[in-house]
């Protein structure tokens, strides 16, 4: 199993209708399985591959 390296966790909040009547919601983050250079697969965020493909 790939290790998880990021620390982001889903937002919660509310939808809110015109009613103004609210319903729970979550906005996961977008993780993404990613095999580094000597082999290994973990678990990063999007934004965090971005910044590493940067970086390289």
């Amino acid at each position: 199993m790939a290790k998880k390296i990021t620390s982001k966790k889903p937002l919660s909040g509310n939808l809110r209708s015109h009613s103004c009547k609210a319903t729970k919601h979550s906005r996961k983050p977008n993780l993404q399985k990613v095999t580094l250079d000597n082999g290994q697969t973990v678990r990063m965020s999007a934004r965090e591959l971005r910044t590493l493909n940067k970086a390289a």
